[in-house]
């Protein structure tokens, strides 16, 4: 059985309700889910983890979360080479450029994307909800 990380920071709940559908296509997938925040977590965990999700909204001038979240994944970064990962997360304004820059990070630090960046405009909808469960059965795979 897979063991699968969905790491995520909400402050809406747009962003925690994706996290929840990208654990619900792992677990139906038959892995074995984490549904953590950044305060429930460090980056060790990924060390026994063979795939993690990452949520995080855009914030201001489309930048991760940067009292919580950022930190927490600057710290994941250097365990992130060779790691299967899925990102998702909401905005209220932009175009996604908070995405391109998180994955661009990602593939730089050796990480294996298992699907586009998963992004919605506010809360998600059953488009995006279907993206969230099928990269979640994807990472659980």
């Amino acid at each position: 059985m897979k063991k699968v990380a969905v790491i995520y920071w909400s402050g809406t709940g747009n962003t925690q309700a994706m996290a929840r559908f990208v654990a619900d296509g792992a677990k139906e997938a038959g892995a074995q889910v984490e549904l953590l925040t950044p305060g429930e977590c460090d980056a060790a965990l990924l060390d026994s983890m063979d795939a993690i999700a990452f949520g995080c909204p855009a914030m201001g001038a489309e930048v991760l979360e940067e009292s919580e979240f950022e930190p927490l994944f600057a710290a994941c970064e250097p365990r992130l080479a060779g790691k299967r990962i899925a990102l998702f997360g909401s905005y209220g304004w932009g175009d996604g450029e908070w995405m391109r820059n998180w994955e661009a990070r990602c593939t730089d630090a050796g990480a294996q994307l298992v699907c586009d960046g998963i992004i919605c405009a506010d809360a998600p909808d059953q488009a995006t909800q279907a993206r969230c469960r099928e990269a979640g059965n994807t990472l659980a795979s």
